[in-house]
């Protein structure tokens, strides 16, 4: 696949992927998530023992999440199983070395879910993180709210929901939400010393192995009945096919506060 918003290489061993869609504040378009599968593919066909997610920055902004333009209007669910974004989630978590992500500024809505299936993250002491989809309308799904809730503990997933509002990384370091903070010039001698050099010299059969037990077991944690799974689709399918969200996409795209009509109460009927 020809790469136009991906950077790749390949260090020692350690594949470096980097979003370099500056431009649109990397936000996580079907291109750019495609672009990213396809890299990680390669990166484990190569064998490397590791790999490094990180971006270009604009704006101070590591990403700025899900591309909303492409969100659809039509009744469709904009985080459906099919959805290019939801299949790089998938692909980070599943992919049989470990991922981490190295974050140099603010993370937002659907790259925080990025962020939070790798399997480790270090960070600029200065980078925030904010999940959004209050802000716009999105009813998130529940694949999303349980990394949060498996990463932060309840209470903090539901401050990140609710609000909205950005946490600063040593508040992130402290509800677990990432690895390590440095100085934004101690960053890259962090990644290499603590993370990278350890990869390199262990034995890459064995954390791979060790890395599918810790996904089946995750997973495993977090069954639920039908009956409850067809009470979460029936909630988010009220909130896609509503007038709330199509007044959060509209109010973003046209730059303006959103105006919301809706109560509680509708997802009682």
């Amino acid at each position: 696949m020809e790469r136009t918003v991906i950077g790749f290489e390949i260090k020692e061993r350690i594949a470096f992927i980097e979003m370099q869609d500056s431009k649109h504040l990397n936000c996580l378009s079907e291109v750019l998530c495609k672009e990213m599968q396809d890299a990680l593919n390669e990166a484990y066909a190569s064998e490397c023992v590791g790999v490094v997610i990180k971006s270009q920055i604009n704006h101070g902004v590591w990403s700025a999440g899900h591309n909303i333009k492409e969100l659809p209007t039509d009744g469709h669910d904009p985080l459906g199983y099919t959805v290019e974004m939801e299949r790089l989630l998938r692909k980070v978590q599943d992919l049989p070395i470990p991922v981490i992500a190295y974050v140099e500024g603010t993370v937002w809505g659907g790259a925080c879910d990025l962020c939070l299936s790798c399997d480790m993250i270090v960070a600029a002491d200065t980078s925030t993180f904010a999940i959004t989809p209050a802000k716009i309308g999105i009813p998130y799904n529940a694949s999303g709210i349980m990394h949060f809730i498996n990463q932060l503990g309840i209470n903090k997933a539901r401050e990140m929901f609710f609000t909205a509002n950005p946490i600063e990384a040593s508040d992130a370091l402290n509800v677990g939400l990432l690895n390590a903070i440095a100085p934004l010039d101690k960053l890259p001698e962090l990644l290499e010393n603590r993370f990278l050099n350890p990869l390199r010299r262990n034995s890459v059969l064995s954390i791979s192995a060790i890395k599918r037990q810790f996904r089946i077991l995750s997973r495993a944690a977090t069954v639920i009945s039908s009956e409850s799974f067809e009470q979460i689709n029936s909630y988010r399918d009220k909130v896609y096919r509503g007038d709330d969200y199509r007044e959060g996409l509209a109010s973003f795209l046209e730059k303006r506060p959103a105006v919301y009509k809706g109560k509680a109460s509708d997802l009682d009927s």
